[in-house]
């Protein structure tokens, strides 16, 4: 009885402290503009906890965060305690929004604490702070989106510029994209950054500083309203504090903010159905067609070249290239179809350069053969009307060779004759044999026959020692799952790893790679990707949030390694990281 009151009383003390123990969310406002920030605190009252992992903050951009705080003090004998872990965040939608509670091991147990919800409006005008530093930013700095033409035509060639421009009061350190466009229902490529070059421009009438972050070429693919989707990009910014340092110098203070592009419209025209030939296949821009051939004259069986050439500047890379017609007598082999275009921002935007395709002609007969004229039909959008080029003839001249047998020559050479037989005929034939079983040696006690009695028996051990090694293959779970998932990893990347040490092409297949595996293990759509989509199917498929993270930052690696210098040291390690984040996921997954 003495014990089972001393049990009573224990299991009351401890339930009275785990009652105690609150694991709160709080936040600095309950309503704000969708232009604003917002604190969020989770805070826990007994010291101890541990593995701390934060929500997914969906529908909210994570600004700042995590910063940690102990509170602890004594007042009138009375012991309090806090740790708190804090996030700065800014919405990316309007609504009302919930962040959901994050979670913490207290002595073994988890605990989570409540989500709140949000009420997020339009944006609100920001208190005029000459002294606060996202005032001077959002002041002094401007992210702004050029279109060369936003009434182009379908297929004609335009390009955007996305510019930022900034101040002499401030200076730009650093900066990464977050979000880029996908430029949907336009054929794009990018026009390569060199290098970031600053330099002096107008800014709605004064003057800024500025240099280009991107260039795209973009080719509309349909007639009609389209829309070229913001791009946001994280800058750091040195912003002036408005004190100076021993020697009168301006003392500045780093901070990192987003800044986003407003979204353009363009509108596309048709193009036009008057005058329209026949044989116009889409080639929009001005063009050349250049048709020869590499040897005028040869002998049968020799081989020429014919290439039909399309040069100029345009939507080079899509249309055909028309076909050539031969006649019956000369031997065509599959063109071989080549391509020397790069883009182009001046005159008709687009790309620049010349497509052809190279055809291997080998006459067989002596003779002079005709190749019709190419013809090739094309719109101009500055001159707005159609072209039509056509090729002079061509003539191949065989010189030496085989005559071509006329109609009546092939019909006599097609008359049956009559076979005579001689002695000499069949003297082919085999007319006597020679039994040969005699020759051969006796396969009874030979080595042969000794060698395959004993294979089985040498087999035996053989077929254990397999199957043994077999069975705790089996038994191993992890490392059979390691395997396959290591496997599943080296096949996704295979093609990124053919590309180590070309920067460009390696990060491209890197990303399709990862890509294509979420397509394939979530089952959803390219235009479903996005960072956030991919947290949250991967939270509710139970992955932890470490991989998570780990997966995100490959993806986001691929996207700031194109616009910055990287050594195949760097390529090798970013595979090697991208090939354990996928067997990581895999075996959660």
């Amino acid at each position: 009885m003495k014990f089972r009151l001393i049990y009573i009383v224990f299991a009351l003390f401890t339930t009275s402290l785990l009652a105690q123990i609150e694991f709160k969310t709080k936040i600095s406002k309950h309503k704000l503009g969708v232009n604003q920030r917002l604190r969020v605190e989770f805070t826990i009252n007994q010291q101890g906890g541990d593995h701390f992992a934060p929500p997914s903050f969906r529908n909210f951009e994570v600004l700042g965060g995590p910063s940690q705080s102990v509170n602890q003090s004594w007042i009138n004998g009375k012991s309090t305690y806090s740790q708190s872990y804090s996030y700065i965040v800014s919405p990316t939608r309007k609504g009302n929004l919930t962040i959901g509670g994050a979670t913490i091991e207290y002595k073994g147990k988890r605990l989570t604490s409540n989500p709140v919800s949000v009420a997020v409006v339009d944006a609100v005008e920001l208190p005029k702070n000459p002294n606060d530093p996202d005032y001077i930013a959002n002041q002094n700095v401007h992210l702004e989106a050029l279109v060369s033409k936003t009434t182009p035509y379908v297929g004609e060639g335009i390009y955007v510029e996305y510019r930022l421009y900034f101040s002499t009061k401030i200076a730009i350190s650093d900066f990464d994209f977050k979000e880029l466009p996908e430029y949907k229902s336009f054929w794009n490529q990018e026009i390569k950054v060199e290098e970031y070059e600053v330099k002096q421009g107008k800014y709605k009438g004064e003057d800024y500083r500025y240099f280009t972050l991107k260039k795209t070429v973009l080719i509309p693919q349909k007639s009609g309203k389209l829309s070229i989707e913001p791009i946001k990009a994280d800058l750091i910014i040195g912003v002036p504090t408005g004190r100076g340092d021993f020697f009168g110098n301006p003392i500045t203070r780093n901070i990192r903010k987003s800044f986003k592009t407003f979204r353009k419209t363009v509108r596309v025209k048709p193009l036009p159905l008057e005058g329209k030939p026949a044989d116009f296949i889409g080639a929009v821009g001005d063009f050349k067609l250049d048709v020869h051939t590499s040897k005028p004259s040869l002998k049968a069986n020799e081989s020429t070249q014919l290439k039909v050439a399309i040069s100029g500047r345009g939507n080079l890379k899509l249309f055909e290239i028309p076909k050539v017609i031969t006649p019956q007598e000369l031997e065509v082999y599959t063109p071989e179809h080549k391509e020397n275009v790069r883009t182009s921002v001046s005159g008709i935007k687009g790309l620049k350069g010349e497509i052809y395709d190279q055809y291997t002609l080998v006459p067989q007969y002596k003779g002079k053969y005709k190749i019709p004229p190419v013809s090739f039909s094309y719109f101009n959008p500055v001159e707005e009307k159609y072209h039509t080029l056509v090729s002079d003839d061509l003539f191949v001249n065989v010189t030496e060779g085989k005559e071509l047998m006329t109609n009546s020559e092939k019909l006599v050479g097609n008359n049956k004759q009559t076979v005579v037989a001689t002695n000499e005929t069949f003297k082919y034939i085999q007319t006597k044999t020679v039994f040969a079983a005699e020759q051969q040696e006796d396969f009874f006690k030979s080595k042969l026959f000794y060698l395959l009695l004993l294979l089985p028996l040498l087999a035996i051990p053989v077929a254990i020692v397999i199957g043994k090694k077999k069975k705790a293959r089996a038994r191993d779970l992890i490392g059979n799952r390691t395997r396959k998932a290591d496997k599943l990893a080296r096949k996704y990347l295979s093609q990124a790893k053919k590309q180590l040490g070309k920067k460009e092409a390696f990060y491209i297949a890197l990303e399709k790679a990862l890509h294509n595996y979420l397509k394939a293990k979530l089952q959803i759509e390219t235009s479903e990707i996005s960072k956030e989509r991919i947290e949250e199917l991967l939270s509710e498929k139970g992955v932890s949030s470490d991989s998570i993270a780990s997966f995100v930052a490959v993806l986001d690696d691929c996207d700031f390694a194109r616009y910055a210098p990287v050594t195949s040291v760097m390529m090798k390690e970013e595979y090697a990281k991208a090939k354990e984040v996928i067997t990581k996921l895999d075996k959660q997954l």
